[in-house]
């Protein structure tokens, strides 16, 4: 459990014995920790692949190249859930990148790159028609050169829905080019099986990676009501 003090503890994270602590918008709560059903879906089976591929190539790197991962670390810090700046492990980096890199079918990379800007797409409207049997997105732009764009969704919820940050699954992966709007209904249906009922909310998640660094942007989200 993560745990940050001041006069007395002023914030914490994580499980500790039978309990959670964690934060919404609410506030910082602690719940009873609920062990999950391992359901070994596709989604995790390739997150599982992923993981164990770059643990083997992380120790087929050299030591250099590890040393170099290891110094790299510096030029990623990333805020943490308290607010604090962090720097990842040199095997942390090395995974996080290629992860982003593997899930778009980029090859893997074994030299740290130098930080570089990541393209700027945002999803801005989610629209789904059970009648018409469609459903498409809308992009602040075309998907921009050596960017591609993951994009994640909810399946279909109740109206009243809005803290879904657990519930979002890897949906799809926008190409360099790729225009507005998109149509995502083939891929969300191969996902969830169906669009949904009129009255239901879906979220749509897009993240745009950098192609040649792993580095990802800041997420966009948006959401829309399916319609008859």
């Amino acid at each position: 459990m993560k745990m940050k003090f001041g006069a007395l503890v002023v914030d914490g994270r994580g499980k500790i014995g039978g309990h959670v602590a964690s934060k919404n918008r609410g506030g910082a709560y602690l719940r009873t920790k609920v062990t999950p059903v391992n359901a070994q879906t596709s989604y995790q089976l390739g997150v599982r692949s992923r993981f164990t591929g770059f643990s083997q190539g992380w120790r087929a790197l050299t030591a250099g190249q590890r040393d170099a991962w290891n110094a790299a670390v510096s030029d990623f810090q990333k805020t943490d859930i308290f607010g604090d700046l962090r720097s990842p492990t040199g095997f942390n980096l090395f995974q996080r990148l290629n992860n982003n890199l593997s899930v778009c079918s980029v090859a893997q990379i074994n030299v740290p790159p130098l930080p570089s800007a990541v393209g700027i797409v945002t999803v801005t409207a989610v629209a789904s028609a059970v009648g018409a049997d469609t459903q498409t997105i809308t992009l602040s732009n075309a998907v921009p050169a050596n960017t591609q764009a993951k994009i994640y969704a909810t399946a279909p919820l109740s109206a009243g829905k809005s803290f879904v940050k657990s519930e979002y699954r890897l949906v799809s992966v926008l190409a360099a080019a790729e225009g507005t709007p998109y149509d995502l209904k083939a891929e969300y249906v191969a996902k969830f099986g169906s669009i949904g009922l009129a009255g239901q909310k879906i979220f749509v998640k897009l993240e745009a990676v950098n192609e040649t660094t792993g580095q990802t942007g800041t997420p966009s989200q948006a959401s829309g009501i399916t319609v008859a």
